[in-house]
């Protein structure tokens, strides 16, 4: 898997590499609250990522999507529950959130397609 949203989810992730190099008692904080917050409870792990999705495509940020739409894919999202994660950011996010949330539907293309 080498397309954009790949390579885009690659990045955030070597990104909180660079931030181990430099900041690493912040890295290890984010990490640990990372692992902390997803962890599955109540909610699954697939629902914190579709939430986690929702939030960065309100938030307009293209490695949110790239990363939690790879996260919840490999989580066992549904196409159709990508879907109606951006359906449910539109609604909270209004027209910007229509474009990232296609985004997030591309990647998940990206990401099931057969390699």
């Amino acid at each position: 898997m080498t397309g954009k949203y790949a390579q885009l989810a690659d990045q955030v992730a070597s990104g909180i590499g660079l931030l181990r190099e430099g900041a690493p008692q912040t890295a290890k904080a984010f990490t640990a609250l990372a692992i902390a917050a997803t962890a599955p409870k109540v909610l699954d792990s697939k629902t914190k990522e579709l939430i986690a999705l929702a939030v960065g495509i309100a938030g307009h940020c293209d490695g949110c999507v790239a990363y939690h739409t790879r996260a919840a894919w490999k989580q066992g999202a549904s196409r159709q529950e990508i879907v109606e994660t951006v359906a449910t950011a539109i609604y909270m996010g209004g027209g910007p959130a229509a474009v990232y949330g296609a985004d997030a539907v591309r990647a998940y293309d990206e990401f099931s397609a057969p390699t």
